[in-house]
């Protein structure tokens, strides 16, 4: 259901959904179908500055003509979020890639999804998709204030029990009482800052057990403070430091018709550049997935925090820009 060839959507529509936070309809210029996707997938999307930045797919996959996305606008971000709500109008046309999914909804007879913010967007369409079918579905969704909470409305319309948790007027979302109470084989998925992963992973593991736990963040996981648990933080061990003792390697690009070296103090990433500048790249830290690439033979020494635990041992994709290789000779699609 994904695609590595970039090309180009049309800016249909713009709407400011709440206070910051605006939502982009779009389609293929000429409106043809475009590429299926299930909940919880994100596009890459190629800004007319040419950052490369990654939203998740918040509309229904049962529109074959439409993807929306919905960005905030964030004054500490590094420039993508500013770039859509300033330059990027009706009418635009921005180049993308994808979609892909780390992300996807495993059957469960019940689900309790957690957004935080911005976060609501992949679980809409999650939510969406389950109060169609037989399991039973709770949302928890917390935000700064209730002005700056996206697709109220469009959650209220589903059915389930949704519970909006806006800080100002309520504190902090009770994840203690919304684990406590939910049934046996849930399947807990979270969306949100690096703060509400953690502390929704550790009330899972208490009640509902680790397995139980999902998530996406925004960024690369941060350690937890002195004194607290780190519980299930990240999916992976993180980007390896130079006191590792990094191995050289070669890598043979095929589609390039290159082999080159990997030396130590390099990443994959910066030596696969120079065969192919065009391969997107975007975080640089194995959280986005922009720079992930299939691998034809070798094994990749992982250090994203995408992949889970089975794709890693499937070893057929990688995130160049942390990942290595345990083997002398790895072979990329690339």
């Amino acid at each position: 259901m994904s695609t590595d060839t970039t090309t180009e959507l049309l800016v249909r529509a713009q709407r400011l959904e709440s206070d910051g936070v605006l939502s982009l309809v779009l389609e293929h210029p000429d409106g043809s179908e475009l590429p299926a996707w299930t909940p919880g997938a994100h596009i890459d999307v190629i800004l007319p500055s040419g950052t490369v930045r990654q939203y998740s797919l918040c509309s229904d996959p049962a529109e074959k003509t439409q993807y929306r996305i919905a960005v905030l606008k964030d004054p500490n971000s590094r420039g993508g979020s500013r770039e859509i709500h300033e330059t990027v109008r009706t009418g635009s046309l921005l180049p993308y890639r994808g979609p892909r999914n780390h992300f996807e909804l495993e059957p469960a007879p019940h689900y309790l999804l957690v957004a935080g913010g911005i976060g609501i967007t992949p679980i809409l369409a999650m939510a969406r998709q389950i109060a169609q079918g037989d399991a039973g579905l709770t949302v928890l969704y917390g935000g700064r204030t209730r002005p700056s909470m996206a697709f109220l409305d469009e959650l209220a319309a589903l059915g389930g029990t949704v519970d909006v948790v806006p800080q100002d007027e309520c504190g902090y979302p009770d994840l203690e009482g919304a684990m406590a109470a939910a049934p046996a084989g849930t399947a807990v998925y979270c969306c949100g800052p690096e703060p509400l992963i953690r502390a929704v992973a550790q009330a899972c593991e208490r009640h509902l057990g680790a397995d139980a736990m999902h998530f996406e963040r925004f960024g690369a996981p941060t350690p937890p403070a002195p004194g607290t648990a780190g519980t299930a933080t990240a999916a992976g061990p993180g980007t390896p430091g130079a006191d590792e003792g990094l191995a050289e390697f070669e890598v043979e690009l095929k589609k390039s018709g290159r082999t080159l070296k990997v030396t130590a103090d390099r990443t994959l990433l910066d030596v696969v550049l120079e065969a192919n500048p065009n391969i997107l790249f975007s975080c640089e830290e194995g959280f986005c997935g922009s720079c992930e690439t299939k691998v034809l033979a070798g094994i990749p020494d992982h250090h994203d925090t995408i992949l889970s635990k089975t794709d890693r041992e499937k070893n057929n994709t990688m995130m160049l820009c942390v990942g290595r290789s345990k083997t002398p000779l790895l072979v990329l699609d690339a």
